[in-house]
């Protein structure tokens, strides 16, 4: 039995709504927790109990310094603990990896969001992969709002394919904008989470900021521009190579997908075929998501769990594993997959 003492300030926010961040860390470390005043008594075993004692610590120490935690800062601050308990949960939290986009300030909940958002400062074509809910397409429009208004590009290109399971464009009423605007859909929604509706719009019609499917790309030279391909999954070989090579000089690419949701008639996607080709290229950045990055309900992450396990043959480690990147090009990237 070991006992735990808190601070004063944020115990009740490290606890939770009727203790629920307790039960949570209960269920990861596999013991029993229990209060006395700020106290908390861990029941388990040694190493059980003194990986409590480093969770605690580290979120004693972020309350003591003013960070106001919320329930998913204390979960997420516990899983770090555990994959790693040399990380300051201060430095993660408090002094890096923060983005002001627009009206909100972004910050990564997971070691691998914050792999993402370095990679994208540090290289000009990244690869985000990995399942629904990951905050892949949102943390790298934070990325480009926030580029956008510090001057660092001139515009945002929003890019979609224009492929959704079995629907077909020529069945949609309407004229072709109308047709395709319902598969950009998400991308509108978290760029008007990030600026006002209002500046978003004015943004949208001087051409500053542009949403547009992928065929729309086909062409065309993108300088000064921070780019992001939106479920690339549902991209074509011929255009995902389209894609790639439109980037100028002084811009940013960000692709995204999940290769577990192909929607293309055959299946043959032109982003698994990119991550096999390009995946020795110098400066191309690759970050591989999973189920532990799931930052919506927690049942997403019970489903992502349940597929990979479906998908994945006897023994094996899943579609992810398989198509993460290996040899050179990919050890130097400071994203590999998983953690």
């Amino acid at each position: 039995m070991k006992r735990i003492v808190l601070p004063d300030e944020g115990v009740e926010a490290i606890f939770g709504p009727r203790d629920s961040n307790l039960k949570h860390i209960e269920g990861l470390l596999g013991l029993r927790l229990r209060t006395q005043g700020h106290e908390v008594v861990a029941e388990g075993t040694r190493e059980a109990e003194a990986q409590a004692e480093r969770i605690f610590h580290q979120l004693g120490l972020l309350a003591g310094e003013g960070f106001a935690l919320n329930n998913g800062d204390v979960k997420t601050g516990a899983q770090l603990v555990i994959d790693n308990p040399d990380v300051d949960l201060r430095d993660f939290f408090m002094r890096s990896g923060q983005r002001q986009a627009g009206r909100k300030r972004v910050a990564p909940k997971t070691v691998n969001q914050r792999r993402y958002l370095e990679a994208i400062e540090q290289h000009d074509i990244v690869f985000g992969i990995g399942p629904a809910g990951t905050g892949k397409t949102y943390l790298a429009m934070a990325e480009a709002v926030n580029y956008l208004l510090a001057k660092r590009v001139n515009r945002i290109i929003l890019a979609r394919p224009a492929v959704e399971a079995g629907e077909k464009l020529g069945f949609l009423p309407g004229d072709l904008t109308e047709k395709v605007n319902p598969y950009l859909r998400p991308l509108y929604d978290a760029l008007y989470d990030m600026l006002d509706t209002e500046k978003a719009q004015r943004l949208i019609e001087r051409g500053t900021i542009e949403v547009a499917p992928l065929a729309f790309m086909r062409g065309r030279t993108l300088n000064d521009a921070f780019v992001i391909l939106d479920e690339a999954q549902n991209a074509t070989s011929e255009q995902m190579k389209m894609f790639l090579t439109r980037l100028g000089f002084g811009s940013k690419a960000v692709v995204t997908g999940d290769v577990t949701q192909i929607d293309l008639p055959g299946g043959k996607s032109g982003l698994v075929e990119a991550l096999k080709v390009v995946r020795d290229v110098a400066g191309i950045g690759f970050v591989h998501f999973d189920d532990r990055d799931v930052v919506r309900h927690k049942l997403v992450q019970e489903i992502v769990r349940a597929y990979e396990r479906a998908a994945s043959p006897a023994g094996g480690r899943g579609v992810s594993a398989v198509l993460a990147p290996a040899g050179p090009g990919a050890a130097d990237t400071p994203s590999q997959a998983g953690h």
